[in-house]
């Protein structure tokens, strides 16, 4: 009889991260930025239909890069979970960090579970507070780890160009144009030279807190965006 295979556990794990590492890093990164009035959601994306960028809930939207089925399952499973418990109890008890926990506890039992591979994804969980101190940014790797995001954060592709642009420019207090200039010029860091994002080439919605109506969430049109990009 011959001897059965092993690889040890710690091997496995870091198998496993490796592979859902490289999956998303294949793909283009998403943005998001704090501003004054809320939280901008932005992520180079061309097409129309397929979004990276959605709402889950009245204060609460998702971004997220790597394997569209895969995320768009989290999506479709985080906005049944957002209404039922809306409906269930009280539409002030769906939060942010809520349905983060949820989708890290998800994501952590398909990363160790050794019958399936793991998710090759990564998303933002953001839920717009009624002032700047009170928004809250999740941002959640493969394995289910949780990272709370403070004034920007970027994900997926070459992250690490990107996150040192917004470093280096971010400031508190920024206006909407700002805000999206600042995004579109970090999204374009990932290459040498530096490349220049048109609108079309971009997918933008916001958290609005100053919308009157209880939605906060909103796409921007190419129209807008590229007012923005052209000042």
């Amino acid at each position: 009889m011959t001897a059965p295979f092993y690889v040890s556990p710690e091997q496995l794990m870091k198998d496993r991260a490796d592979f859902a590492r490289k999956g998303i890093a294949r793909g283009r990164s998403v943005v998001v930025v704090q501003y004054a009035d809320g939280i901008l959601l932005v992520a180079e994306n061309p097409s129309q239909a397929l979004h990276k960028i959605s709402e889950i809930y009245d204060r609460i939207g998702f971004a997220a890069v790597g394997r569209y089925n895969e995320f768009e399952n989290l999506r479709i499973a985080g906005v049944r979970l957002a209404d039922m418990r809306g409906y269930a109890y009280d539409r002030r008890d769906v939060t942010g960090r809520g349905l983060a926990n949820a989708y890290a506890q998800t994501l952590g039992t398909i990363f160790s579970s050794g019958g399936e591979k793991p998710y090759e994804v990564e998303i933002f969980v953001a839920e717009v507070g009624d002032d700047a101190a009170h928004d809250q940014v999740y941002r959640l790797t493969y394995d289910g780890s949780v990272a709370d995001v403070r004034g920007h954060g970027v994900m997926g592709g070459q992250s690490e160009q990107v996150d040192a642009h917004l470093t280096e420019h971010y400031t508190e207090g920024l206006g909407l144009e700002e805000a999206l200039r600042l995004a579109a010029a970090a999204l374009g860091q990932d290459s040498t030279p530096a490349r220049d994002i048109t609108a079309a080439d971009l997918e933008v919605a916001v958290l609005d807190r100053t919308r009157s109506q209880p939605r906060k969430f909103k796409r921007l049109p190419d129209a807008t965006v590229a007012s923005a990009l052209s000042t």
